[in-house]
């Protein structure tokens, strides 16, 4: 039986504190105070709850007398104190917190909800604010300052993040470098990073750091053209295969031939292998410690091809079967390689593999919602979404292979 500790409770094997502000207080400091004690040792625990019962009381204490000071006033909420934003630390201001340390915090606990790209790219906009901004009060932030850091992110150029000169520099010093590329990252980028920041600021609003902020109200300017990757031709193929990349034609046959995501195809393990009676291997597609999925839509089971099989036998029986392969690597090395093979056709990126296998797909006569539940899509298999999308099983795994067996290679891959 875990043991009692006034204000703390066990969950998932770590100690929280919840202890409830008076209700004259609430309006402004919130229903509760509310931290993990980060530990599921209970001697642990207990020693910590003093210290936070001891943050309780002073932010108690300090909002009290603000509001007897108030006589009756209406509060600026900026004014208004709260409580510990991290472990143990000391009851600040509401307002006073700067947005570097707010950042700090906000960070890590966006890192467990987000995938690997997701979360580089948060932090990256986050690091752009925190660079031109970092040094404000969260509560000082103006209309001005959202306007201005939209000006300057509409400078920067595409290929900013990726320079090693760029690395650790200030977004003023990043527009500076972007001057005479003759390039700026596109509008679609612009509102990515915009609306990232917005979730930051709503996250410290949400959290009582602030009484709101203005930014929400700033839009980006300019229509959104989103830039599709091109779909691989079947000479394109050819030649990426009989170029026998020891690192890449293992993985790129195989989202060829299956319509996987780089990173779906990176996170396969051994015991993601399954026989279906009949109908040969299929691969499971699911979340696991080496990768999560884009969606629940992703989650799914897909036929290995049989021209795939031969390569099956050279890989590990147990754990990753690429164990040496990110999506990072992937990348890059296709990167590498198409410049290698000349192949410089715009928008030609490693996804291009699986608009090649969707495209087989279409080519063969197959119905699109038999497409979409095979490589993960939001099912399109009614107008409305509901008839097949809420109440199908989904299609039979001898349709799935037959979908698979009709996907051909090019003929000049096979002499």
């Amino acid at each position: 039986m875990p043991a009692t500790i006034k204000y703390a409770y066990l969950k998932q094997q770590t100690w929280l504190y919840r202890r409830n502000y008076p209700k004259h207080l609430q309006p402004y400091l919130g229903q509760a105070l509310k931290r993990t004690l980060k530990t599921g040792d209970a001697r642990v625990a207990k020693a910590r709850v003093v210290e936070v019962n001891a943050s309780y009381a002073k932010v108690v204490h300090e909002a009290e007398t603000q509001v007897n000071s108030a006589n009756g006033q209406p509060i600026d909420h900026r004014v208004v104190v709260t409580g510990p934003t991290t472990k143990f630390q000391r009851a600040t201001v509401l307002g006073q917190v700067s947005v570097r340390d707010l950042a700090q915090v906000y960070l890590p606990t966006r890192f467990d909800d987000l995938s690997p790209g997701a979360f580089k790219s948060v932090r990256f906009s986050l690091g752009l604010l925190v660079s031109y901004l970092g040094h404000r009060k969260i509560s000082d932030l103006s209309r001005t300052d959202g306007q201005t850091f939209l000006g300057l992110i509409a400078k920067l150029s595409p290929d900013v993040a990726k320079s090693i000169a760029a690395k650790g520099k200030s977004l003023k010093r990043l527009v500076a470098l972007s001057k005479g590329t003759g390039k700026t990252i596109s509008t679609q980028t612009q509102k990515r990073i915009w609306k990232q920041v917005c979730q930051f600021l709503d996250w410290a609003t949400s959290e009582g750091h602030t009484g709101g902020h203005c930014f929400s109200a700033l839009k980006v300017s300019g229509k959104v053209s989103v830039q599709s990757y091109a779909v691989l031709s079947d000479p394109e193929v050819t030649t990426l295969l009989t170029a026998n990349d020891p690192d890449l034609t293992p993985i790129l046959l195989l989202c060829l031939l299956s319509g996987l995501r780089s990173g779906e195809a990176c996170g396969i393990l051994a015991e993601d292998l399954v026989t279906r009676d009949n109908h040969g291997i299929f691969v499971r597609v699911r979340p696991n410690g080496i990768r999560g999925l884009k969606s629940k839509a992703a989650e799914r089971e897909v036929p290995l091809h049989d021209q795939w099989l031969p390569i099956l036998q050279t890989l590990p029986c147990e754990g990753p079967l690429f164990p040496d392969l990110s999506v990072d690597r992937v990348t890059k090395r296709f990167t590498s390689l198409r410049r290698k093979l000349d192949l410089s056709r715009p928008g030609l990126v490693f996804h291009s593999t699986r608009k090649w296998f969707i495209t087989q797909c279409e080519r063969t006569g197959v119905p699109e919602h038999f497409t979409a539940s095979l490589v993960g899509h939001q099912s399109a298999r009614s107008e409305n979404k509901l008839t097949y999308g809420l109440y199908s099983a989904g299609i039979s795994d001898s349709q799935k292979r037959e979908i698979v067996d009709q996907v051909k290679l090019p003929v000049a891959v096979l002499l």
